[in-house]
């Protein structure tokens, strides 16, 4: 079964350590990509996802500015970020680790994603004001973590006692709604 992402409901946050004290937490909402999934076969998950780097948002535009920056993203040069699939292993009835290439500033790296599958529903779909559904989607969550120096995204500052500005531990929560191709 093939599927893709709805752009307005679905995206990717993280958050990173500031001064070693507290979390800064952002969004990425330019989620879009495809998915093949069975319900019934989900070890056969095969996922391409595009994320639009340049709507990278913590809420403090300098903040947002300096992470559009050479410094970080560099999303002048490289607007996108990119996972595609190469594995999936089930842990648990709608549980699954997926592995897969991640690309941030044109560097690629092997993560692990721990997804966990949320259902299949009916629902309406809205073009121009108008109900032309009902479309089927599906309900996925997913979390991991990467050390941001493994993609060349490493601006940093020293603080005394050894601290960072800026945590390497990046950690990640993706939302999807996946739509089925009619």
């Amino acid at each position: 079964m093939k599927w893709f992402f709805e752009p307005g409901h679905s995206a990717a946050e993280f958050r990173a350590r500031h001064m070693m004290v507290t979390w800064v937490r952002g969004s990425f909402k330019g989620v879009r990509g495809s998915l093949e999934f069975d319900p019934d076969n989900p070890q056969a998950m095969k996922i391409d996802a595009v994320i639009d780097a340049t709507s990278c948002w913590t809420g403090e535009p300098a903040r947002d500015a300096h992470l559009h920056s050479n410094d970080f993203l560099a999303c002048e040069t490289y607007p996108e970020i990119r996972f595609e699939s190469t594995a999936v292993h089930q842990v648990g009835a709608t549980a699954y680790q997926v592995t897969g290439d991640l690309t941030i500033r044109d560097v690629t790296r092997p993560v692990v994603l721990d997804v966990r599958f949320l259902g299949v529903w009916q629902t309406p779909w809205w073009e121009d004001g108008v109900d032309k559904g009902p479309k089927t989607r599906a309900g996925f969550t997913a979390k991991t973590s990467i050390d941001r120096y493994d993609f060349g995204v490493s601006w940093n500052d020293a603080l005394a006692d050894g601290g960072v500005v800026v945590s390497r531990e990046i950690e990640i929560v993706l939302d999807a709604e996946a739509v089925l191709e009619s």
